[in-house]
């Protein structure tokens, strides 16, 4: 029983490793399932018994890429023990992840567009955003926020960091446009210091 589920596990994370570099390297639309499976070295029936369809397979490389870009927002926080540089370095590295070009396309691009903006959104709050509004709401709790409401604050941060990263995606200069753009979220983040 243990090795079928290795095996299930191995074939799963196969297929989405795959296809997440057809998805990054053409974009969903262009994404051919018969290439994945060829790649894989494995059938088309494993996609549609593991992930329904075309859409399920990108929805579980979302879901790998979402988890990944929340995995590195909680790494770079970590860095510092200060809980405003922590802020500071969690929504940059969010930006900084989100524009790279493993992720741009499939979080970005394609997320929205073939999933829906709901779903999207959905599981943008069940990762990064979640992690912002824990921050946010331990930063509250200890006094270092004027009395405002953190749901609110989250949202309109994470709209702010997700169309930055829209933004910062098309143009050349990102390091440039990441510096800019966390130097006003600083400056935002300032109002609000108790």
């Amino acid at each position: 029983m243990k090795r079928n589920k290795e095996e299930t596990n191995a074939t799963i994370s196969q297929l989405k490793e795959v296809a997440r570099k057809h998805f990054t390297e053409q974009g969903y639309a262009a994404t051919v399932l018969d290439q994945i499976v060829m790649e894989a070295q494995l059938t088309r029936g494993a996609i549609y018994h593991h992930f329904g369809s075309k859409k399920g397979l990108f929805l579980a490389v979302l879901d790998s890429v979402q988890n990944e870009v929340a995995e590195r927002v909680e790494a770079e926080a970590a860095l510092s023990d200060d809980v405003w540089e922590q802020l500071i370095l969690g929504c940059r590295a969010f930006i900084t992840a989100a524009v790279e070009p493993k992720n741009k396309r499939i979080m970005l691009i394609d997320g929205p567009a073939v999933l829906g903006w709901e779903t999207w959104r959905s599981m943008d709050e069940q990762s990064s955003m979640r992690l912002l509004h824990e921050q946010l709401q331990l930063m509250q709790q200890g006094g270092h926020f004027i009395s405002i409401s953190i749901v609110a604050l989250t949202h309109i941060l994470s709209g702010a960091l997700n169309e930055s990263a829209l933004w910062i995606a098309q143009v050349s200069d990102t390091e440039q446009k990441v510096d800019e753009t966390m130097e006003i979220i600083s400056q935002l983040l300032e109002k609000f210091k108790s």
